[in-house]
């Protein structure tokens, strides 16, 4: 039986960030199309920010780099000119930030082919093996493989074994 993980609670620590101490990852696949933008800044417009902006405060930067809400921040920014958005903070090493917000993504909508390969290339060349990858990124272990696969990268598959329907 798994044993039951204690669930936190970061969404109690909200609090207002000066909006220039606020940077995008550079690692986040997910696009939004231009009908959802307006519907999102319609959103906002009509009920605010009812989600805060996920964040890891990198110390050395002073700056709050995005984890999940990167389209709220832009709307904030470009759209509303608000200087503080509410922000919650959670402090995880990059790779689990990079885990977190496909995760924040995938829950709500679909992602780019291209750099959902980069992304698990990436995590594979960090340490992480096809079960964690799937486990972190919800996939099965059948679409790793394939993002695996439609990487080309040949080091990415170097211990795989392949099932025997390959024989």
């Amino acid at each position: 039986m798994d044993t039951i993980k204690k669930i936190t609670f970061p969404v109690l620590n909200v609090k207002l960030v000066d909006i220039n101490k606020i940077i995008a990852n550079d690692y986040n696949p997910n696009e939004i199309a231009t009908p959802e933008y307006k519907l999102l800044q319609h959103s906002i417009a009509e009920d605010g920010y009812t989600q805060p902006i996920v964040c890891y405060y990198d110390k050395t930067k002073a700056m709050y780099i995005i984890v999940d809400g990167f389209h709220r921040y832009k709307c904030a920014k470009e759209i509303f000119k608000i200087p503080e958005i509410p922000v919650v903070v959670i402090d995880k090493p990059l790779r689990e930030r990079i885990a977190s917000t496909i995760r924040h993504n995938r829950s709500r909508g679909k992602h780019q082919i291209e750099p959902m390969v980069d992304i698990v290339a990436s995590l594979f060349k960090k340490g992480w093996n096809d079960t964690e990858i799937g486990r972190n990124l919800g996939m099965d272990i059948d679409e790793v493989l394939r993002l695996k696969q439609a990487s080309g990268l040949p080091e990415l598959f170097k211990d795989h074994e392949y099932s025997k329907s390959w024989e």
